[in-house]
């Protein structure tokens, strides 16, 4: 398992889409592809937008579908970043991916 601890690289508002994207192909990626679990820890992160979250785990929907979901744990949600990360999957859903 790999622990991804958010707020090292974003501060405490995750908004840049280009260190979502590095996180996404420099982190996540490759342990997915190594079979690990991946725990996206927001410890610290007052808030997000949905931008960000989109960066961080759409094109794993689209690449792996729903699916990938079971791999990968957030961890430390406040209830503002719980509804935009469902907003996200929900809208990856609904999509044709």
């Amino acid at each position: 398992m790999i622990n991804i601890k958010l707020s090292k690289q974003v501060g405490t508002f995750a908004e840049n889409k280009d260190i979502a994207r590095r996180i996404r192909l420099e982190k996540i990626l490759p342990a997915l592809k190594k079979k690990q679990k991946v725990v996206l820890d927001f410890e610290g992160i007052d808030s997000t937008t949905q931008s960000f979250i989109h960066a961080l785990i759409s094109d794993l929907i689209r690449k792996y579908g729903t699916d990938v979901l079971s791999k990968i744990s957030f961890k430390s949600c406040n209830p503002t970043i719980q509804k935009i990360i469902t907003i996200v999957i929900d809208y990856m859903q609904e999509s044709e991916y």
